[in-house]
């Protein structure tokens, strides 16, 4: 890659887990009863014949991974386990009440926080709880978020026996230095053995998650988490680039110093070699910072276009309707959005009140959906087309003419009515989602609201 691409290109930007971006939702014009009206109409067109997903947050971790840019909640107390359980059935309960028929569930993700913080039993409790008044699928996908140093083989056994078939492993990376910056000290044989037991136990896709750009990493330190990682044989993989967001998380990133941290040119080498030893692996480039081999189902959705991207990531099934249970979760009804409550005693408040804990949120207009469609496009497939009538909006062609330094950058190419992402472009696709973002264009944010692109 051209050093001068990357400082031209590395810029503060989104990921694009929705569009619009969270900073840019219209909350003044939002309410409850909208979100419910938006909802409860897609559930009524979508329900029966797809499904819904569910998204649920749980919060608790024992320690502070510095890295970590998620809602969470620090603490050894596992005395909380119990009644967040039930708040969130609680809220599911909520939900269902106002459902005109039972919910039928395609996909259920365990976030976090840390998931397997919580005890088997609890989450046993926890998805016997969710799916007692609901319908499941039969091509369901359940997957969770384990960490290695907590998860057990009867965490594993019992999410399996529950219907879980997919389990992604925190990892980072295996450099003893750089876990120590990141305070998540956390051993090969911790990973290989949750791994060996997935395996076993019949789990059919295992994930790694991997970042590039921690304090004190270096390209040795990379390609060794890789060559460990290949071991283990994981069937899809993340390879995140690191979000240095201080000004917005506070202590949980101040363990190390700014100049700790890769950056640029040398940041991007690390990326760069990275991907290369994946494809040496046999992994291959799915969508933004994810990988998979050709037996993962995260390969197929890419190859066959069904490859999703909402709150949760990168998804091999594509619901309408996604609804996020928990404190901080997001929900997504394809016209709208809503986030709970993000402090844990108000989640709790807002439930003893009986109310669905929602607190802001954004309705989508047109220009949004015709946006979100063509960002989700270029985010899953790499290109976007607007030969359908229905995918052109006013400002299309000013939008075209910006990217034409792109093109000359040869980041993206431009068709009759189609655009395209070239392998060079690939690692700059925030940046060319970017030019998409009508939002960010018409209103540049005054501090900075998001990590940089490269």
């Amino acid at each position: 890659m051209q050093p001068s691409l990357v400082q031209k290109y590395n810029v503060p930007g989104p990921r694009y887990t929705s569009y619009p971006t969270v900073p840019y939702w219209d909350e003044t014009s939002f309410s409850y009863e909208k979100w419910k009206t938006s909802y409860l109409q897609t559930f009524q067109e979508s329900n029966a014949t797809e499904g819904i997903s569910l998204y649920i947050h749980l919060p608790f971790c024992e320690s502070l991974c510095t890295f970590c840019g998620c809602h969470k909640r620090i603490t050894k107390r596992h005395e909380v386990e119990h009644p967040y359980i039930l708040a969130i059935l609680k809220e599911w309960e909520l939900y269902c009440d106002t459902f005109p028929t039972k919910p039928l569930i395609k996909e259920i993700h365990l976030g976090g926080g840390t998931p397997t913080f919580f005890s088997p039993e609890n989450l046993k409790t926890l998805i016997n709880g969710i799916l007692k008044e609901s319908f499941v699928t039969p091509e369901h996908e359940f997957s969770f978020e384990g960490h290695p140093n907590n998860t057990t083989r009867e965490h594993l056994q019992t999410l399996y026996d529950l219907g879980f078939r997919r389990v992604s492993f925190g990892v980072q990376d295996y450099s003893e230095k750089v876990q120590t910056a990141i305070h998540r000290v956390q051993p090969f044989h911790n990973v290989a053995k949750v791994t060996l037991w997935a395996k076993e136990i019949g789990y059919t896709s295992i994930s790694h998650d991997l970042i590039f750009g921690l304090p004190f990493q270096t390209l040795e330190d990379i390609l060794d988490t890789i060559d460990k990682t290949n071991s283990l044989h994981p069937d899809r993989l993340a390879f995140y680039s690191y979000a240095h967001v201080p000004w917005i998380k506070g202590n949980g990133q101040r363990g190390f110093k700014d100049e700790d941290v890769p950056k640029d040119d040398t940041k991007r080498e690390l990326y760069e070699q990275g991907k290369l030893q994946l494809a040496k692996h046999g992994f291959h480039e799915i969508g933004m910072d994810h990988f998979a081999l050709e037996n993962d189902s995260m390969f197929t959705a890419f190859q066959e276009g069904k490859l999703h991207r909402n709150f949760m990531g990168y998804t091999t099934t594509n619901t309408k309707l996604m609804i996020g249970l928990g404190v901080s979760s997001i929900s997504d009804s394809w016209n709208a959005f809503a986030q709970n409550e993000k402090v844990l005693e108000d989640y709790y408040a807002r439930l003893d009140n009986n109310e669905i804990p929602v607190y802001r949120g954004h309705i989508l207009n047109n220009e949004d959906l015709i946006i979100r469609r063509h960002i989700l496009n270029i985010m899953c497939q790499f290109e976007t087309s607007w030969k359908d009538k229905a995918q052109q909006f006013s400002e299309l062609q000013n939008i075209l003419d910006a990217v034409q330094e792109m093109v000359h950058d040869g980041l993206l190419e431009i068709h009759e009515d189609a655009l395209t992402v070239t392998e060079k472009g690939k690692p700059f696709v925030r940046n060319i989602c970017m030019a998409f973002d009508l939002k960010l264009k018409r209103k540049a944010p005054q501090t900075q609201l998001f990590s940089m692109t490269i």
